[in-house]
């Protein structure tokens, strides 16, 4: 069967703020979607890729009028929900017939109200996609119904049935690697100008699942009881091989962290320095779960940045958030990092159930004791699916409009803050942080190739409307 997945389209300007996107726009490989589709190939169906990152909505009809699909799976966040249901919508006006499925993040969570809100979505998916979407187009193929599918939402006459859900996979060995050959050119696909080195970029999950309990991080699994599901070294470092021959030169690992499992992170690193590989690579880590060994074992093995969650400088906070970490944990780690030559990227967070504009000053003043080489102010943010989402009424008040959950909008406010109090804090924390004079040298100081140069100049213009901007937040957030 001809299978097009598509995301749909969408513009910088609608996340990031309309006069800084520049320097935090990104295009990331959509990891979930290339593994459906490599699953989808292995079985033999046709597929094709759309990524309305790169298409316009209309770009994107046309092509799939092309195509001429049976089976179309969309894509959805939170916030491009809007743009998932017209781009449904016009895809059934083309074709009346062609079953319409949706999963990511937004329709995992709210499976049923993804049905209701849509009359043209036919099913959606509600967990790992990968066995679920090829059974589904196996029995849509053989023209029998959905019923024995497990994993999935669908429309059956007026109701809407729910199946059990599909159980995790635990061998993610046995999986085929994400079909990156749908993506096209490769060198469009690249994270913020500050979070790389060499392009192209790949971007490379090692394991699947979490086992902390922060209240604002969306998993499949809830309960945490399956626990983080590990690759084989060895099948991680075969898909890093077929990276580097296809001309990958930087690779971006999403695990939620890296360094979870010690031995393995260390294995890991150990056997890319054995044997040769030549790429330079990103990853996340706990603060509280590496040290310097380990983290000098990642810098010999290529690796030149890494994210550390630090969320707060008020250890309350964290506690509320569940990071499960403390300030002296994050100062070592930090630390540590930096003195083997890592440099260190470090998120905060705004609007904590609980916290105060006198602790989110204090927060500003620790993130610039702390002196990562990049550090990022967010606002939290209750995605649907998180404990943070099912418990709104306990902590705080929430926006209905979807195209407020983003890390750049304040669809969340605690009790203990107001909206603009989250936005005032924002503003500080990126003015203090970024004009600090001992920032601007190092910065200056650390400039070595024209990529640097050119993150300098999008760094600074973003600076400059941070201080001579009003309303610099604001993004351009169009009505569907």
């Amino acid at each position: 069967m001809k299978c097009a997945l598509i995301i749909p389209a969408w513009e910088p300007e609608e996340i990031f703020p309309t006069k800084t996107a520049a320097s935090q726009i990104n295009y990331w490989q959509p990891l979930g979607t290339l593994w459906v589709a490599a699953a989808l190939q292995q079985a033999g169906h046709e597929v094709e890729f759309f990524n309305g990152a790169f298409l316009s909505h209309t770009e994107i009809l046309q092509a799939v009028t092309r195509f001429a699909p049976g089976f179309i799976g969309l894509y959805s966040t939170t916030f491009g929900w809007p743009k998932a249901k017209k781009t449904a919508r016009n895809l059934k006006i083309i074709f009346p017939d062609v079953f319409i499925t949706v999963g990511g993040p937004y329709p995992i969570a709210l499976q049923e109200h993804c049905l209701e809100d849509c009359k043209w979505i036919d099913a959606a998916v509600y967990g790992e996609g990968e066995i679920t979407v090829v059974a589904m187009v196996a029995e849509l193929a053989a023209g029998k119904t959905l019923d024995g599918v497990r994993g999935v939402a669908f429309k059956s006459g007026e109701n809407i049935s729910k199946n059990p859900p599909q159980p995790l996979i635990t061998e993610l060995d046995t999986l085929p690697f994400p079909a990156r050959e749908l993506l096209g050119a490769a060198d469009s696909y690249i994270p913020a100008p500050a979070t790389y080195r060499r392009k192209p970029v790949a971007v490379v999950m090692t394991s699947r699942g979490c086992n902390r309990h922060c209240i604002y991080c969306f998993q499949i699994d809830k309960s945490r009881k399956s626990g983080i599901r590990y690759r084989s070294i060895e099948n991680v470092l075969t898909e890093i091989e077929l990276c580097l021959d296809q001309g990958y030169r930087e690779i971006k690992f999403i695990d939620e962290t890296l360094a979870a499992d010690y031995d393995r992170a260390m294995q890991l690193a150990q056997e890319i320095k054995t044997r040769g590989l030549d790429f330079t690579w990103f990853a996340s880590a706990c603060v509280n779960q590496v040290d310097k060994p380990l983290l000098q074992a990642f810098k010999e093995a290529g690796c030149w940045a890494m994210l550390m969650g630090a969320e707060s400088g008020v250890q309350k906070n964290l506690n509320t958030l569940r990071k499960g970490i403390t300030l002296s944990q994050i100062r070592k780690a930090v630390r540590d990092a930096q003195e083997v030559g890592i440099k260190v990227f470090t998120p905060f967070l705004f609007g904590i159930p609980g916290e105060t504009f006198k602790e989110g000053l204090e927060t500003i003043k620790f993130a610039c004791e702390l002196n990562p080489d990049v550090a990022n102010f967010h606002s939290l943010t209750p995605f649907p699916g998180t404990e943070l989402y099912d418990n709104l009424e306990e902590y705080g008040t929430v926006s209905g409009d979807l195209a407020e959950y983003t890390y750049q909008g304040a669809a969340f406010v605690p009790h203990s803050m107001t909206r603009e109090e989250i936005i005032e804090l924002r503003k500080i924390a990126f003015r203090k942080f970024y004009s600090r004079p001992k920032f601007l040298v190092r910065r200056l100081a650390g400039m070595s190739s024209l990529n640097d140069l050119r993150v300098a100049v999008t760094g600074m213009r973003s600076l400059f409307w941070l201080w001579a901007g009003q309303g610099i937040f604001k993004r351009n957030v169009p009505r569907l």
